[in-house]
């Protein structure tokens, strides 16, 4: 290497953009700074920061639509689920017996690891995340679709044969009538 020192300080002192008012949505986290912008029309347009209380309900906001992204979440993997089980067959072998336990499976991994899942989304009032009750209306429509996946796995199981829905299946069930007792003599 050589003995070359690179100052970027004197840059920062004598830059140009120092002077542009920030981007529309973009807030410097400094402090608070009103700025004033030109428009292509020669009109300028005061911009200005937003209060801590505003910043904070904006977020809760955000962490609202973040928690119902997440609770639908499992209805938007289920065409691929059905894709995938559509491509396995429908004979009993190892990769469609695979899919289906994957399918079975997945909403009770999904329902041991919810309030996990949910707590980075929790408001900043409750007192645990990880609460049962805490975003419980997007935890039961969570709950809800991800029970998708378990219904396709039943009826992915019905198409192979695997359920016992037919009367053959019971017939170790079933006793027998007595039987007419008719001579011929």
């Amino acid at each position: 290497m050589s003995g070359t020192i690179l100052e970027y300080s004197s840059l920062e002192r004598a830059s140009k953009w120092r002077t542009l008012a920030p981007p529309l949505g973009f807030s410097s986290s400094s402090q608070p700074v009103k700025a004033t912008t030109k428009s292509s029309k020669g009109t300028s347009t005061a911009v200005e920061t937003l209060s801590p209380e505003e910043k904070a309900r904006r977020h809760e906001v955000l962490k609202e639509k973040r928690a119902w992204d997440l609770a639908t979440s499992p209805a938007k993997q289920l065409p691929m689920q059905l894709i995938m089980v559509y491509f396995s067959g429908g004979g009993v072998q190892i990769f469609s017996m695979g899919m289906v336990a994957m399918l079975i499976m997945s909403p009770f991994k999904a329902w041991a690891g919810m309030n996990e899942a949910f707590a980075p989304f929790a408001p900043i009032s409750s007192t645990d995340p990880r609460n049962l009750s805490t975003l419980w209306l997007q935890k039961l429509v969570y709950m809800l679709c991800s029970m998708l996946p378990l219904l396709v796995g039943a009826w992915k199981c019905n198409q192979m044969g695997l359920l016992p829905v037919g009367t053959g299946d019971w017939l170790a069930f079933e006793t027998r009538g007595t039987s007419p007792d008719i001579s011929l003599y």
